[in-house]
């Protein structure tokens, strides 16, 4: 069995400490003017480093006025400015070969009511945490031109090379039905025309960019019963569901049954033959029993910036997958179309019966000094968290990067040794809270 040499072997940490204005995944936050303003001055900042600067949005309704304040800055700090309107996160991402760097407009799967911004380099891994802090000290000074000085703005199509990319590198063997809820986000613009161009009839759903969710963004089973439904009613071959700025990717079975994320990680290493894959700390230990694993903080920015030295494939049990070969940002775009090419080819349903599948518990808990918590239980970085082994499992307790939140994972190989070791990160969470 490879990755043998146990987790603690495995675990590559990381202590650089996230900037205040910065999550694990870019800024995020409610919608409010001090966003906007951020939004002008990110851009701003931004122009001193990168003259030429590709930006998109998701489909919230915030995101026009957020694009045009950091656009606004970019363009005052001399940058030229592609501006691709609506489109994925993973598509601006894979713009930004072409640019500088790249700057999307979203909240990922965060509520509607949030939105934020993220900022990609040109191999499409997002701004690394010292980049982040480099970039927020730029943001703190003035770096406005005169009006002789201001950049260009021009508008372009992003979607087509995104599109055509994927669709050379991916193909299915046979006629395939499936359903795509793509959660009225921003994945509505490019999967349904890009399964139709693989020749897969599609099913879809949500696939309108109202600028509102008819569903929670973040692809849970709890918030997609619809989608199997749909799967088994329309007799679809597989399901393919979509967070707000589809990076995510999340699938179903012909059965209609919700395929999770650490079972959907081990069909994909296996699929692809990737022997080495990187994950987080949260991610299952089943997955160290088809591949040598190296193991990051929580945050695909970690897991990309790893996968530029080590390792074939990667992602989080969250959907986050990112394959090196083709972009180093998380693609759903990318993933969907792998999934029905490999959903073309094997039987799912029968494979997943084989993936042997631990207890796992997973729950949020809202905390509103959830850094402060954290660095009291003796965290490095409040995000990475806090893991414990034993033998029979483990537990981590972290703080999310995007919410006031702390999330606590813990898997056993029995539900008895799942739910002992979440009880005792809820113990070691509550002491910590009460110090």
């Amino acid at each position: 069995m490879r990755g043998s040499k146990g987790l603690k072997n495995l675990i590559t940490l990381q202590t650089e400490t996230i900037p205040m204005l910065f999550g694990s995944s870019g800024i995020r936050r409610r919608y409010d003017l001090p966003l906007a303003e951020l939004a002008l001055s990110l851009g701003s900042g931004l122009a001193a480093t990168a003259s030429d600067v590709v930006v998109g949005t998701d489909t919230r309704t915030s995101s026009p006025i957020l694009a045009d304040a950091s656009i606004a800055g970019l363009l005052s700090g001399g940058a030229r400015v592609t501006f691709g309107g609506i489109a994925p996160s993973p598509t601006v991402a894979f713009a930004a070969r072409n640019f500088e760097a790249g700057l999307m407009i979203t909240a990922s799967h965060n509520p509607e009511e949030y939105n934020g911004l993220k900022v990609f380099n040109p191999d499409g891994s997002s701004f690394t945490p010292p980049q982040q802090e480099a970039l927020e000290e730029k943001m703190g000074a003035s770096q406005w031109k005169g009006w002789e000085c201001q950049g260009d703005l021009e508008e372009a199509d992003l979607l087509s090379g995104h599109r055509k990319a994927i669709l050379e590198r991916r193909e299915v063997s046979r006629d395939l039905v499936a359903v795509i809820d793509c959660g009225n986000g921003a994945g509505s613009v490019i999967t349904p025309d890009l399964l139709s161009a693989m020749g897969i009839a599609t099913i879809p759903l949500n696939c309108h960019t109202s600028g509102h969710f008819a569903r929670p963004s973040e692809p849970q089973e709890e918030g997609l019963g619809f989608v199997a439904e749909m799967v088994r009613a329309g007799s679809a071959d597989c399901g393919v569901v979509h967070d707000g700025d589809a990076d995510r990717m999340m699938g179903f079975d012909g059965r209609g049954r919700f395929i999770d994320g650490d079972r959907l990680m081990v069909l994909f290493a296996r699929y692809l033959d990737a022997g080495h894959v990187v994950t987080t700390m949260d991610a299952s230990m089943i997955i160290d029993e088809v591949a040598e694993v190296q193991r990051t903080p929580v945050g695909d920015t970690y897991v990309s910036t790893r996968l530029q030295e080590w390792g074939d494939f990667g992602g989080e049990p969250s959907g986050a997958w990112i394959f090196p070969g083709h972009s180093l940002c998380p693609d759903g775009i990318y993933a969907a179309a792998l999934f029905c090419e490999m959903v073309s080819e094997w039987d799912i349903a029968e494979d997943l019966d084989r993936i042997p599948r631990y207890p796992i518990v997973r729950e949020s808990r809202p905390c509103s000094d959830a850094a402060g918590v954290l660095m009291r239980l003796g965290a490095a970085s409040p995000t990475d968290g806090i893991r414990q082994e034993e033998e029979d499992g483990w537990f981590l307790i972290r703080a999310s990067g995007t919410e006031p939140k702390v999330r606590i994972t813990a898997e056993g190989k029995t539900g008895q040794a799942a739910k002992r070791l979440a009880e005792r990160g809820r113990e070691m969470l509550k002491r910590a809270e009460s110090a």
